[in-house]
């Protein structure tokens, strides 16, 4: 087993987690279903995480299921998900807007979750967009009371007849409104929510629908066993705005899968020029336009002539104007030589792509909870520059790979950037330490130990 933290061995609601193996023997035959909700079509790191965290559960003796919800969900590894979905997002949308076509037959109504229907229809999609979804999310969170309710009963009916799990994992708690007739039907089924992000799409709705969706949420926390989060910031602010007892809160530091990333040999570092990175999916709440700030703002500068800016990440319809608007400023700034958009990466060319960065830099408008591409960055043996809020101040400290710069503001930005870029020492010190701290405290595997315990704990509690 890979390193442990001992501030992490016991955690706040009092589940102690030691060093047990995987597979310990007390785990035998337990079984799980992965709730996990797709994302229309783009990459999206919770799928990815979930996808990784499903497939080291599997190796490590448990029978898990990965079961998407919406639509299927787009890895840049192999999925292990199932091909069935449930709640397809193209049928739950036709129950919102039109509810009686729920009196069409079954045989035409489960045509509409057939995946590559889906896929077709998600293909060019960009992300939810939550201001124009309020309606349905409110309907999702009313359960067997919202427009959905044949599909909670489909659901539960699977999960009671065919799967029979020991532990329930959902990837979110939007996608939880069936947990109260999951409860009353499965009894003896240990619930675990993640909370990864819930708040975000909770604060794009409008003001009443936004009020009205927490309100369906907080009463649907006494249907969960257990709530993970990544971050004790985000168990702090998940837990007030929630009303989460705190002994239902599990912090878990967020993990990779370490395997595909490793740092470049020290002798293929290009001397002439250092390379600042973004990876991440082209948005503005992501805040390329204040990388782009920041990088025009260093690139005049004598000591950063040999700076480029190089971009990476999944782009949508919506937001080809976002990056167009992007490269005239660069155009206008006469740094297009020194400015490269390398699109959406596979796995393989993520990996590449990071290797032949000296810094990376995902500066996000809104307070991340999880940060999963700066972990790989410093896996790759690149130090990171981030905002200090949300989970990015716990990032740090835990990894030393990188440093902290005031939130939304360019100025301290390209500071900060200036500092690493022309520090080599320091970024060779951060590349080395965080490196070793990822392997030790981060890895993918930990975390399934540590899921392994929580289940086992929870499964044998009368």
């Amino acid at each position: 087993m890979l390193g442990w933290h001992p501030f992490e061995s016991e955690p706040s609601n009092g589940l102690r987690f030691n060093r047990t193996p995987l597979h310990d023997p007390y785990q035998a035959n337990m079984k799980v279903v992965f709730l996990t909700a797709g994302a229309a079509g783009m990459y999206c790191g919770s799928c990815m995480h979930d996808n990784a965290t499903a497939r080291v559960l599997q190796a490590s003796g448990i029978d898990c299921i990965l079961q998407p919800i919406y639509t299927p969900i787009r890895t840049d590894e192999p999925s292990i998900a199932q091909e069935q979905i449930f709640f397809g997002g193209i049928h739950i949308y036709l129950l919102q807007q039109l509810p009686w076509t729920r009196f069409f037959p079954k045989s035409i109504r489960r045509l509409l979750d057939w995946p590559p229907l889906i896929q077709m229809a998600t293909r060019r999609a960009m992300s939810t967009d939550a201001a124009k979804l309020g309606a349905l999310a409110i309907s999702m969170l009313k359960g067997t009371e919202g427009r959905q309710a044949e599909e909670v009963q489909r659901l539960t009916t699977w999960l009671e007849s065919e799967m029979q799990p020991d532990v329930l994992v959902l990837s979110n708690l939007l996608i939880g409104g069936a947990l109260p007739t999951i409860r009353q039907r499965l009894p003896n089924t240990k619930i675990v929510v993640l909370l990864q992000g819930d708040d975000i799409f909770l604060d794009h709705l409008p003001a009443e629908a936004r009020a009205q969706a927490i309100e369906l949420c907080a009463k649907l926390v006494d249907s969960v066993d257990q709530f993970i989060v990544n971050s004790r910031f985000y168990a702090d602010k998940m837990g007030s705005l929630l009303s989460i007892p705190e002994r239902k809160l599990t912090t878990i530091p967020l993990s990779i899968d370490l395997h595909p990333f490793a740092p470049r040999e020290s002798s293929t570092e290009n001397v002439e020029r250092i390379r600042l990175g973004y990876l991440a999916r082209i948005a503005p709440e992501k805040g390329l336009h204040r990388l782009v700030d920041a990088f025009i703002e260093l690139a005049h500068q004598p000591p950063h002539a040999n700076l480029t800016l190089e971009v990476a990440g999944w782009l949508g319809e919506a937001n080809r104007p976002y990056l167009d608007s992007i490269q005239q400023r660069i155009d206008k700034a006469n740094l297009r030589h020194r400015f490269t958009y390398h699109g959406s990466p596979s796995l393989d060319e993520k990996s590449q792509f990071l290797r032949s960065l000296d810094l990376l830099c995902v500066p996000t408008e809104y307070e991340d909870p999880k940060g999963l591409f700066a972990l790989e960055a410093i896996a790759s043996g690149v130090p990171v520059v981030l905002p200090d809020h949300g989970a990015f101040g716990e990032l740090i400290a835990s990894t030393a790979g990188g440093v902290l710069v005031p939130a939304n503001d360019h100025h301290a930005l390209s500071d900060g950037i200036g500092r690493l870029a022309r520090d080599h020492e320091l970024r060779h010190h951060l590349a080395r330490t965080g490196r070793i701290n990822v392997q030790q405290t981060h890895s993918i595997e930990t975390t399934a130990e540590r899921l392994v315990l929580l289940f086992n704990e929870l499964t044998s509690t009368a």
